[in-house]
């Protein structure tokens, strides 16, 4: 094992190969190389496994000793300098390598079909190659500009990535503003950096912890300095993991490919800020301000990144949200100093979050037969519906992420969401029953996207064919995202009314448009149902739902009289050599289900509410009476939809941050930098411009007063002599008289 060890350096270098034989092979034989194209995406899958191979064999060495291996080489050498690289083999890092090598296989296997039909085939796996070894350098990185150094290498290929369909233009303004925002979080660490190394004079984790918390300790450090240099770290963590107030990329970032939403914005890039956090809490523990700001940050950005989601038309942006909410968990948990918990939800997030993704690909996959390749609409819930039949597979698996995120046992996110609760109350009440009700809004919103995609029936046929008929009742054609107004029609008639014989009584004329129609469709795009995806892409879908299933097992807390092993607190037991918190809760197995009952109620609530809305519950109640029993009287009504708008506006308006943004920034950096041209234009070089002119202009009446006579040369300068010297005595006058008296 020692053999693992001693080449773990290799890790990162896996995958780089296929991105510089991409890379060669277009400039160089660009013809063969894309006449192979396909062929690429074996050696990627396979280059990463054995990348996975040496992580799971670190991860098991962890697991048995526990203790953590660094190996350095220097870089720069002077005689006030030393600079040294190298990587650092700990927990964390056999963590975030497994993350980052399982979910990258899933991906590529899945992208080998979702990409087929795309032109940028090849540099899909060049850009996702190069991004997976830039992530696992940062991961196994041992000092702070080694980390700077990966983690700018990280937001080039998000830029990439997310504007990889870059004619778009949607897609290009996406990636500029996800450059933009990562950029404010990258100023902030690299100044961090900086300061930190003023205050230590090295860049080493291992230094840096132990002098910091020596220089903290006896008071012989300037603590609001150390803090602001915490501070900035903490904005690169911020920017990264999309946390308040800095969240405003990440659902623009979903209009890059959805394998690319699943790998890069769920499981690993958004997980950089927290593996930043989680790797420098021996520092940040030491500050209390820094850990207070992170708990803060980490509470408000659970319950906005929730209250963004509860309204969302498009799958994929209700998903980005959801992974901002999630993300916020995390976040409280490092805040509290609860690390074990903290690390146990990133990993039952990434799989089930990739899990969601993947399906929400399939989904969009399925639906393109009917829309054609249109993001709005494919993408579209509220053009979905009935989809159950159709694509069988991915629902279940979708299904199975769904409940999983919605924290219902025994899944993998319940044992990690609870623990997160349980320690959160232990540090604050408030902002314990923030992340409780919280949990209410996940069931909501994540049942509401399953039942919008998968239940009732195909909704876009309707909307189409709305067109055609010459009908009132418009909002048959239609669903409210609140369930209002729309589902008394629909129970009125079979469900499946488009498919049955009642479209028999449609007018003549009607019908004749509607086949024209229809043969329009086939002909274009073969099919007018969803149809499941291919193997290849259910394939990844179905492993990741295993991980859903069994990967929560590894935090039972199974340390009661019962069974005495908990395989996560062996693996995620704290070195003492970088001084990492140990937090964990003692709690049985007893105990554990007793603190989680009120979690999953009020997730079973949430579930509830979701299918009263948006379910076959809401026509239920409808027919008994209940619903008009209870808001019979009018002022309950109004009030109630007066609600519903507030929140829904808040909700489908990005809660008006991105508005606030664009007038209070944007807009004045758009001015100011108006003002600056305007400046530079008309004043700098008006008044140069104008000096140019004026010599040009004097220069051209000297030239024709010229007349080749040195007696009109002689007087015009004794002319010019006798002016100034009248001038002269003029001045002098009218000063003597008060040079005299004073």
């Amino acid at each position: 094992m020692e053999y693992t060890y001693k080449y773990a350096w290799l890790i990162p270098l896996f995958p780089l190969p296929v991105t510089i034989s991409i890379g060669f092979g277009l400039l160089l034989i660009p013809t063969a190389t894309k006449d192979i194209r396909r062929m690429w995406a074996f050696p990627s899958v396979l280059l990463l496994s054995i990348a996975m191979w040496f992580s799971t064999n670190l991860s098991i060495k962890q697991i048995n000793g526990n203790f953590t291996y660094q190996y350095l080489w220097s870089w720069t050498i002077t005689n006030n300098f030393l600079l040294e690289f190298g990587n650092l083999i700990d927990p964390l890092t056999s963590i975030m390598s497994i993350l980052i090598t399982t979910v990258g296989i899933m991906v590529f296997v899945y992208s080998d079909n979702y990409m087929s039909h795309d032109q940028g085939y090849l540099r899909f796996f060049a850009y996702m190659s190069f991004f997976n070894a830039s992530m696992l350098g940062l991961v196994t990185s041992s000092n702070l500009i080694q980390i700077y150094l990966f983690w700018e290498l990280v937001g080039m290929c998000s830029y990439l990535l997310i504007g990889f369909w870059f004619t778009r233009p949607i897609a290009a303004s996406a990636c500029q503003k996800a450059f933009v925002t990562n950029r404010i979080g990258d100023f902030g660490l690299l100044l961090g950096t900086l300061g930190f190394y003023w205050i230590t004079g090295s860049f080493e984790l291992k230094d840096l912890f132990k002098i910091v918390n020596t220089l903290i300790h006896n008071n012989e450090v300037n603590s609001l300095f150390a803090t602001f240099c915490a501070f900035f770290l903490f904005v690169g963590a911020i920017a990264k993991s999309a946390q308040f107030p800095l969240h405003v990329w990440l659902p623009d970032a979903m209009e890059g490919p959805t394998p690319i939403s699943a790998l890069i914005h769920a499981a690993t890039m958004v997980a950089a800020g927290i593996f930043l956090v989680a790797r420098l809490l021996p520092l940040f523990i030491v500050i209390p301000y820094i850990m207070n700001l992170i708990c803060l940050v980490g509470i408000i950005t659970v319950l906005l990144g929730a209250t963004l989601a509860l309204a969302q038309r498009d799958i994929k942006r209700s998903l980005a949200y959801s992974t901002m909410s999630q993300l916020g968990y995390i976040m409280l948990a490092l805040g509290i100093g609860s690390y074990r918990a903290a690390l146990f939800h990133l990993i039952t997030h990434a799989y089930s979050k990739a899990l969601l993704f993947l399906g929400s690909g399939s989904i969009i996959h399925s639906m393109e037969p009917i829309v054609g390749y249109s993001p709005e609409k494919s993408q579209n819930m509220v053009l979905m519906g009935g989809l159950t039949k159709y694509v069988p597979i991915t629902k279940t698996t979708f299904f199975i992420g769904t409940l999983s995120l919605c924290g219902i046992p025994p899944l993998a996110c319940f044992w990690s969401k609870d623990e997160i609760l349980h320690d959160s109350w232990l540090y604050s009440p408030i902002f314990a029953l923030i992340a409780w009700f919280t949990t209410g809004l996940t069931a909501f919103y994540m049942f509401r996207m399953y039942l919008l995609t998968f239940d009732g029936f195909l909704r876009i046929h309707f909307k189409d064919y709305s067109s055609f008929c010459n009908t009132t009742n418009s909002s048959f054609y239609s669903i409210s995202l609140w369930g209002k107004g729309t589902l008394n029609k629909i129970n009125k008639i079979n469900k499946n009314l488009f498919f049955s014989k009642d479209i028999s009584k449609v007018d003549k004329n009607v019908k004749s448009k509607i086949r024209d129609f229809s043969t329009y469709f086939k002909n274009r795009y073969t099919s007018m149902y969803p149809q499941e995806s291919s193997n290849t892409m259910l394939f990844p879908l179905l492993l990741l739902v295993l991980f859903t299933l069994f990967i929560g097992s590894i935090g039972i807390p199974f340390n009661g009289r019962v069974l005495d092993f908990d395989l996560l607190s062996k693996w995620l037991t704290p070195s003492p050599t970088f001084f990492h918190p140990n937090l964990n809760s003692s709690e049985n197995f007893y105990e554990f289900l007793s603190n989680a009952f009120f979690s999953v109620s009020i997730a079973l609530f949430g579930l509830f509410i979701a299918s009263i809305f948006y379910g076959s519950i809401y026509s239920s109640l409808k027919n008994f009476g209940f619903i008009n029993f209870f808001f019979k009287r009018e002022p309950k009504r109004i009030i109630l939809d007066k609600i519903k708008g507030v929140i829904y506006n808040w909700s489908y308006n990005h809660g008006y941050i991105d508005i606030f943004y664009t007038g209070i920034f944007t807009m004045n950096i758009r001015r100011l930098a108006e003002l600056t041209q305007f400046l530079d234009k008309y004043i700098i070089d008006g008044i140069l411009n104008g000096i140019g002119v004026v010599s040009f202009f004097m220069g051209e009446g000297i030239r024709s007063a010229g007349g080749g006579r040195i007696s009109s040369y002689l007087f015009l300068y004794f002319s010019y002599i006798s002016i100034f010297l009248l001038i002269f005595i003029l001045f002098s006058s009218f000063s003597l008289p008060n040079s005299q008296f004073s």
